[in-house]
């Protein structure tokens, strides 16, 4: 990595809210440290309005974000990826292009706020998506990722999941 940004790819199939959301929380929190970027492998062609509300509202902007296939940060051209975070069940269990750099992946799964939002017909579901990642993000800001070999940041990265998952339910 040397000077440059710790450079994450946050994954979803349809790269349209959950991955979005983390991918503009990450690059606000982070303050340069990292690089967030986004995409899907199935791309729904544009951002849920649903996320574009919830990031409007905590005051991220929202001009050029874009549903991005997975295929933008693969092949030979693309980008070096640091750690890849899958953020849906199904793009967890796709097979995923070979991304330059070698990264680190993991899996914190989070329920489809486009899906709750049917069920419910409300904001909550962006809400309680973004607060989610934001405590997943937060922890994962006070790692010292950059002095982590691969296994030891898979780790790290997958026990930030595993206590958001048990603070959620209520655990410690």
């Amino acid at each position: 990595m040397g000077d440059r940004p710790i450079t994450v790819l946050f994954l979803c199939t349809g790269n349209s809210a959950r991955s979005i959301l983390a991918e503009v929380l990450l690059n606000a929190l982070g303050r340069g440290r990292f690089k967030a970027i986004s995409a899907g492998s199935d791309p729904a062609g544009k951002v849920n309005p649903g996320a574009q509300k919830k990031l409007a509202a905590e005051g991220h902007a929202t001009a050029g974000l874009a549903s991005k296939s997975w295929d933008n940060f693969s092949g030979r051209d693309a980008p070096d990826v640091d750690i890849v975070i899958t953020v849906c069940d199904n793009a967890a269990g796709e097979s995923c292009p070979v991304w330059n750099g070698s990264p680190v992946t993991v899996h914190w799964g989070i329920p489809d706020p486009a899906v709750e939002t049917r069920k419910q017909a409300s904001q909550v579901a962006f809400d309680r998506t973004y607060e989610r990642l934001t405590r997943r993000i937060i922890a994962m800001l006070a790692l010292p990722l950059e002095d982590y070999d691969t296994t030891t940041r898979r780790e790290a990265l997958q026990r930030v999941h595993a206590a958001a998952i048990r603070s959620e339910a209520g655990g410690t």
